[in-house]
């Protein structure tokens, strides 16, 4: 039997007559079990991947976009799949207006319930703190402050989340698996299309007719905030236009979990 038809379960923990009489199973995760998790369902398809995440954790896994091609893939998926999932996105005040406008027409067009996470600290009032213009000399700690922080405040709620991030697209994602333990914050991530490759998320996209972002047509493969993003030329690495000029290639939301594994 493969993995297709029988999807892997953790060890559950000894439970308690009430718990018994209420038909709850607790289970423990841990690295070792979300390791052996990914292992075995290393090969599948993201379809079977969210399904098992549904399985066992139902309303307790949310979905994160950037609103990027592989977050619309997914958001399709789960549309189809579990339509009652949460997906939240990092509002940092500084997406493009492009952004904003793909999400209502997914709200349209799957139905998709999102939910805003932000940093309850306005652009000025960052300036007084930080002075003006962070992102530009000192971008790892506006991501941190904007982005790093109020995701782990969020996902505090949660047991699980999926993101949208593939091994081609860094060298930092080179290793990720398809369900692992996220160390940062400390529960289980899965990651869906760690195996595809761009083109294959393209074709999806093209083959639903699915909603995205116009400016991918006008040489931005990758979209974060405006300040911190530019077009690439053709050939280029395609993350090459995210915090042009610097070494940064992450804004900091995955680095944790990929480091440590």
């Amino acid at each position: 039997m493969t993995t297709q038809n029988r999807l892997p379960h953790p060890r559950p923990l000894p439970i308690s007559t009430s718990e018994m009489e209420r038909g709850v199973v607790t289970v423990e995760w841990t690295p070792e079990s979300a390791k052996q998790v990914g292992t075995e369902l290393e090969g599948s398809s993201p379809e079977t991947v969210l399904r098992w995440g549904f399985e066992n954790f139902g309303p307790s896994i949310v979905m994160a976009t950037g609103f990027g091609p592989e977050g619309i893939v997914l958001m399709h998926l789960v549309s189809e799949i579990r339509p009652e999932t949460i997906v939240f996105y990092l509002d940092t005040d500084l997406l493009f207006s492009h952004t904003y406008e793909l999400r209502d027409e997914l709200v349209k067009r799957l139905g998709i319930r999102f939910e805003r996470v932000h940093s309850g600290i306005s652009l000025p009032e960052q300036a007084l703190r930080h002075g003006d213009k962070l992102w530009e000399r000192d971008p790892d700690t506006c991501c941190h402050i904007r982005k790093v922080i109020p995701q782990r405040q969020f996902l505090a709620n949660y047991n699980a989340w999926i993101t949208g991030i593939r091994r081609d697209q860094t060298a930092f994602r080179a290793n990720t698996r398809l369900v692992e333990w996220d160390y940062a914050n400390k529960m289980v991530k899965l990651n869906p299309l760690a195996a595809w490759t761009s083109d294959q998320v393209w074709e999806h996209i093209s083959t639903h007719d699915l909603p995205y972002n116009p400016l991918h047509d006008y040489g931005y493969p990758s979209i974060g905030c405006w300040t911190c993003t530019k077009a690439v030329e053709p050939g280029q690495d395609p993350r090459s236009g995210r915090w042009a000029g610097q070494a940064k290639t992450e804004c900091g939301i995955h680095l944790p979990s990929i480091k440590t594994q």
